[in-house]
């Protein structure tokens, strides 16, 4: 793909910062989605705000994209809280609905309606936890579900319109809620070749996609197969001496 505009949701921190930042190396001109509009954004990237939860967030969003429509959307924001099964929060699932499927699904269309042809591509970050689910954030495993559904159902639908849409499912890559340090050292390196996914990974991953034009409709799962173990729960709750 030519090298235009990206537009990167949840660019405030974390894995979303590390896409913005290596598309902008890459020679993207970066849009980075934050939710108010003083949360930092990584340098050289434009900063575009607004509310994953609210039902306008779509043409909100490309309301404030000025200049050349982004050719490149990647989809990382995202909700993460805990319930699980037998005590699944109806907050929590419809929150998670809202922010982790609804919204990038209707800033996908804002997306698919900006595009006058060329090459355009869709990326969807899942979680590698849906090759081998568990009970556990049961609410953001449902979401993540589901996107992982629209991914391939829009993958058929805008073909035609030469969108690709494909995701990455990475697992562990960074601490997660209030997991302490040495909790995650100890579970990162938990899978069969025994060492943790970085996030270096996920950015080659998406460089790959971006590269492969003849690729929709995939889903990338970087988990250096953990799926494998089929566990029982969560990593975060996984006591790895018993394992």
């Amino acid at each position: 793909m030519n090298r235009g505009t990206a537009l990167v949701t949840g660019v405030k921190a974390r894995i979303g910062k590390t896409v913005a930042e290596a598309l902008r190396d890459d020679g993207w001109r970066v849009i980075g989605q934050v939710r108010d509009q003083n949360d930092p954004v990584p340098d050289g990237v434009e900063r575009i705000a607004g509310d994953l939860s609210r039902p306008d967030i779509g043409t909100n969003l490309y309301a404030q994209v000025e200049g050349e429509a982004p050719s490149l959307l990647v989809n990382v924001a995202a909700r993460f809280a805990e319930d699980s099964l037998g005590s699944l929060s109806s907050d929590e699932f419809e929150a998670h609905m809202a922010v982790n499927v609804r919204a990038p699904a209707l800033i996908a269309e804002a997306f698919a309606d900006a595009h006058e042809g060329g090459e355009a591509m869709i990326v969807n970050i899942l979680d590698a936890k849906l090759a081998a689910p568990n009970p556990d954030y049961l609410s953001y495993t449902l979401s993540k579900s589901a996107l992982a559904g629209w991914t391939d159902i829009a993958a058929r639908a805008w073909a035609g319109a030469g969108v690709r849409v494909n995701a990455i499912a990475p697992a562990l890559m960074l601490p997660s809620g209030d997991m302490e340090e040495n909790d995650f050292e100890m579970v990162h390196d938990l899978n069969p070749l025994g060492h943790g996914v970085e996030p270096g990974e996920l950015v080659g991953a998406l460089r790959y996609l971006i590269d492969a034009p003849g690729v929709t409709g995939e889903t990338l799962t970087l988990d250096a197969g953990q799926r494998f173990l089929a566990l029982p729960r969560d990593v975060a709750f996984i006591d790895v001496e018993d394992e």
